[in-house]
């Protein structure tokens, strides 16, 4: 059936272009979306714990720890699929170990970052000869900011006050 004789199928829009319906919404309002990576299998909503990943090659599938990023031919699993997990006859699964805690940084790791930071301030060694840093050059830099010792793009390394 046609429409109506002076009417097009399609919505009429007003002068500024807008439609008569309204402003367009988006289709998934950003507060409903979840940060939290949820369960590939339908109607699951629980949080996944794990990763699942098929390797057609050897016809087995690998349980491991949650990815990191959503792969598009992994599967993400809660903890009850998980465990209840099987697989096709003749195939192999291998289930890694999953950690059930969040990972948190140990001492050595904090140790291994504040060294770090230590040693990125520390002045270069000048083994051959002063070294050319980047940044002003000549007496007049050294006159601007005494305090300063090198530069690295816009770092700057300052002396301690108490040297």
């Amino acid at each position: 059936m046609a429409p109506p004789a002076g009417r097009s199928g399609t919505t009429r829009r007003s002068e500024a272009g807008v439609s008569r319906r309204g402003p367009l919404k988006s289709a998934v309002p950003s507060n409903l979306v979840s940060p939290v990576r949820r369960c590939s299998r339908t109607a699951c909503g629980r949080p996944a714990v794990a990763t699942l990943t098929y390797v057609y090659a050897d016809s087995t599938a690998v349980l491991g720890p949650l990815a990191t990023y959503a792969e598009p031919h992994c599967y993400d699993l809660c903890a009850e699929h998980s465990e209840r997990l099987t697989a096709p006859r003749g195939w192999e699964v291998v289930r890694l170990a999953i950690d059930s805690g969040p990972a948190r940084p140990s001492g050595d790791d904090l140790e291994a970052l504040a060294n770090a930071v230590r040693e990125a301030g520390r002045p270069p060694e000048r083994a051959h000869g002063p070294v050319a840093t980047p940044g002003p050059v000549g007496p007049s830099a050294r006159e601007a900011n005494p305090m300063e010792v090198a530069r690295r793009g816009h770092l700057r390394v300052l002396r301690s006050p108490d040297s």
